[in-house]
């Protein structure tokens, strides 16, 4: 029996998150692994602190070169984030983020009645570049620099950072136990925001809150991998739009800063006008 694309990406991301967060020492000793891996970066927002983590977490990488004391311009990282911003676009957030994988599950338990986008939407989708500005470049670079070196984003708002790290760790390491305070306390309470949001709104931290969607979501045009629309071939049916969980309309499909090119479009289009295609016209699907 073949399988669909939803459940074809459904097993992609949940063997991508078990490879790249699997050392399985770290949860066991209550420590991170600090080997060469984490000189290098995951694709997806995948906190450095995750005990099983293998490799870092682009924002926090950018963040740790903006908050050094001698300042430089981190072009490793971003070099990084150009490279798997023109081949994929939002398209690692769809299938490559450990978080959005953790929100997609969380929006299909069965309670609640289902949003697929919040009240002001059009306003508060601006809010990630918000966060990127404001967190992730101004206050690493002048704000928090001075007092505490440590990455504005990661340390005040991340909720992945909290969930596969600060727990994980606060969980198996006595010391850790005993230095639990207000930070922790205030990143947990944004954490638990998160999860029940995510039950009733789709991917409220993609959406509106994370800087690294913000990042790929500038590539989406102009990546390789897009979501082709054949115009010519669409019966207006608008299935698409309903299957799209951020509510997109096919112009707006694989262009539009927001998609994170899922493949449920794709998946519902009976016409056969929205395929998987890189800039060359080669069919993924």
């Amino acid at each position: 029996m073949r399988l669909g694309l939803s459940k074809i990406r459904l097993f992609f991301q949940i063997v991508y998150t078990i490879f790249t967060n699997g050392y399985a020492f770290g949860y066991i000793n209550g420590t991170i692994y600090k080997g060469n891996g984490k000189y290098s970066c995951l694709p997806g927002l995948n906190c450095y602190s995750c005990p099983g983590a293998v490799a870092s977490c682009p924002i926090g990488a950018l963040q740790n070169a903006l908050n050094s004391r001698n300042l430089h311009i981190p072009f490793a990282v971003l070099g990084f984030l150009f490279i798997f911003g023109s081949i994929f676009g939002r398209f690692v957030c769809g299938w490559l983020c450990p978080f959005g994988l953790f929100q997609d599950l969380l929006y299909k338990i069965p309670i609640f009645k289902k949003k697929k986008n919040l009240p002001f939407h059009r306003v508060l989708k601006y809010v990630k570049y918000m966060v990127l500005v404001g967190l992730v470049i101004v206050g690493s670079m002048f704000l928090f620099g001075t007092f505490v070196k440590v990455p504005a984003f990661c340390k005040y708002l991340c909720p992945s950072g909290t969930l596969m790290g600060a727990i994980p760790l606060i969980g198996g390491n006595e010391q850790l136990q005993m230095q639990v305070g207000e930070l922790f306390y205030w990143k947990l309470g944004i954490l638990i925001f998160i999860v029940i949001l995510s039950i009733k709104i789709y991917r409220p931290f993609c959406q509106y809150l994370c800087p690294l969607g913000a990042i790929y979501g500038w590539f989406n045009r102009f990546s390789l991998v897009q979501i082709k629309w054949d115009e010519g071939a669409c019966t207006s049916c608008m299935q698409c739009k309903k299957a799209c969980p951020i509510n997109l309309s096919p112009k707006e499909i694989s262009v539009s800063p927001e998609c994170i090119k899922c493949g449920k479009c794709v998946e519902a289009c009976k016409a056969g006008c929205l395929c998987f295609n890189n800039k060359n016209g080669v069919k993924k699907n």
